[in-house]
């Protein structure tokens, strides 16, 4: 297993997240906060390691998850089905199926419940790029957890669950 070269073991520590709480005058739970600061600052490395792996295969991050979108549900939804089903604004996937389509990775072509909407269509040569990637997609996602058990990942998914839940903390008014 390969490692991170941006990855140092000069990360934030519970001592350092402490001193930083009690300068505020706060209460907080240090552990609390350093786990929030670790899961975001290895967020933004992923982020980036994803982009780079994406890269290699002519993608983004999101033009491959769009693509994966299409192909999971059969290769074809409307927009606003992708845009819900990938967490981002119409105006995104706009930007994405442009691109796309472009590459003749996907087509839009109108609907067949409503002539006057359209949707994305998967098309051959989508279809083929992922068949194509993903041997060496899959190889690579399965080494970044290489160092974790089978039990491990499980409790690793349960507790990405229960944070997940807790994002909206981040933006609540």
């Amino acid at each position: 297993m390969s490692q991170d070269p941006d990855h140092t073991s000069a990360q934030p520590t519970l001592d350092q997240a402490a001193r930083q709480i009690r300068h505020y005058g706060l209460t907080a739970d240090p552990q609390s906060v350093l786990v929030m600061v670790r899961l975001m600052a290895a967020g933004a490395r992923l982020g980036q390691a994803a982009e780079a792996h994406f890269g290699r295969f002519g993608l983004s991050t999101g033009r491959y998850r769009l693509l994966a979108d299409l192909e999971d549900c059969g290769g074809e939804k409307s927009p606003s089905q992708l845009a819900a089903g990938l967490g981002v604004s119409r105006a995104t996937v706009t930007g994405l199926v442009d691109g796309l389509e472009r590459d003749g990775l996907v087509a839009r072509r109108p609907s067949r419940e409503d002539g006057r909407a359209s949707v994305v269509v998967l098309t051959a040569r989508g279809a083929q790029r992922l068949r194509e990637m993903a041997p060496e997609h899959f190889r690579r996602l399965e080494a970044v957890v290489g160092g974790l058990t089978e039990a491990e990942r499980g409790t690793f998914l349960e507790l990405l669950e229960r944070i997940a839940r807790g994002i909206g903390e981040l933006t609540a008014e």
